[in-house]
């Protein structure tokens, strides 16, 4: 049986994107074959991660485990679409500064997960970060620096 594309349009980073896609395409799918925003990163596939994290109306979301048809008309936001121009996000520029920073794949996920927290919560304590970024999964740093980057950004932020 051969399953028809599906036009979507999508709201991503700010920009008004339409493709056609099978409808059993993920998100994370979509992001990086379509969109060429190859950001979001593959890593695991079934949500056990985090590297393909993005945001959907600001809650971080698993890009491999969401459907691209489910997230019509919602805001879809990548790590492309936090920095301004050459000035980073100010979370991004706190995990550079505390050597948080390795290979690098994980990174995007740690980021955009962390955004959404201190969204939600500006003055995280370091357990609360701990257990926000439960899920999120780093084989270079051991986690400290990354814990300690979130921390500085959320004081930077105040």
């Amino acid at each position: 049986m051969v399953e028809l594309k599906r036009r979507l349009k999508l709201k991503v980073n700010g920009d008004d994107y339409e493709v056609f896609v099978e409808p059993h395409r993920t998100l994370l799918e979509v992001l990086n074959n379509n969109l060429d925003l190859t950001g979001t990163k593959y890593g695991c596939g079934s949500g056990e991660c985090g590297a393909c994290t993005v945001l959907i109306d600001g809650r971080p979301v698993l890009a491999c485990l969401t459907l691209a048809v489910s997230v019509e008309g919602k805001d879809i936001t990548t790590i492309e679409g936090l920095s301004d121009g050459e000035r980073l996000h100010p979370i991004q520029q706190a995990l550079v500064e505390h050597g948080a920073i390795q290979c690098g794949f994980c990174t995007p996920g740690f980021v955009l997960k962390a955004v959404a927290l201190l969204d939600e919560n500006p003055n995280p304590s370091e357990e609360q970060v701990r257990e926000y970024m439960r899920g999120n999964l780093c084989r270079c740093t051991g986690y400290v620096k990354i814990i300690e980057g979130i921390l500085a950004a959320a004081k930077m932020k105040r």
